[in-house]
């Protein structure tokens, strides 16, 4: 399904209507296993991050609300998505996403947790980087600008911007877990916040 309707997006996003650009795409890694992170505010980012590196498919951690549907939680899950408890998350929550890493595919986490603008203050969920680390897989951080309401992707132009991967197994061996935890929320925080603040000067200037 997800192979289906990826390619029907595609092919209506960016080859008829033209409505995104994507911008860093050399530092997309090559293989597959990585874990992508963008900024959140809609539910556009969800569908526009996976054409911004199709054809490899995203597995997207979601809210495990949206699979109380038992119908529409079989059509999320045909989409690559499955659910985590995001109030009480335990090891089991880290299984899945490590699991799909290991297997060299590609797990995409939005690191606040919900849909809010980053500067509003949203905190930098350790989430992304806990898998990563554990699964020992790099980070790719993105931004995104453009439409928030659905039709505004077929109407609209959106951009994805991609920053330089973070590298997850090259840090310091006398560094604790915490503290790498720490360093590389940081810098995920950082790095993403550089891209979105680039990604709306371009905007501003390209008016």
């Amino acid at each position: 399904m997800y192979r289906f309707v990826s390619g029907l997006l595609n092919f209506i996003l960016r080859k008829i209507c033209k409505s995104l650009e994507v911008q860093g795409k050399e530092h997309i890694p090559q293989l597959h296993r990585y874990v992508v992170t963008c900024t959140h505010e809609s539910y556009n980012e969800v569908i526009m991050l996976g054409m911004a590196i199709y054809p490899n498919q995203i597995h997207y951690m979601a809210k495990k609300e949206l699979f109380y549907n038992k119908w529409f939680g079989r059509f999320l899950s045909s989409l690559n998505a499955f659910p985590v408890d995001r109030d009480n998350p335990g090891p089991s929550t880290l299984k899945k996403p490590i699991k799909l890493l290991k297997e060299n595919k590609t797990v995409g986490i939005f690191p606040t947790g919900h849909r809010m603008k980053y500067d509003e203050g949203a905190p930098m969920k350790r989430g992304a980087v806990t898998i990563a680390l554990m699964a020992q897989a790099p980070i790719l951080p993105a931004a995104y600008v453009g439409p928030k309401e659905i039709k505004g992707l077929v109407t609209g132009k959106s951009i994805i911007r991609f920053g330089e991967p973070i590298e997850t197994k090259n840090l310091p061996k006398d560094m604790k877990r915490n503290e790498k935890l720490e360093y590389l929320t940081k810098e995920l925080e950082k790095r993403t916040i550089q891209l979105q603040d680039d990604l709306n000067e371009y905007v501003t200037h390209n008016k």
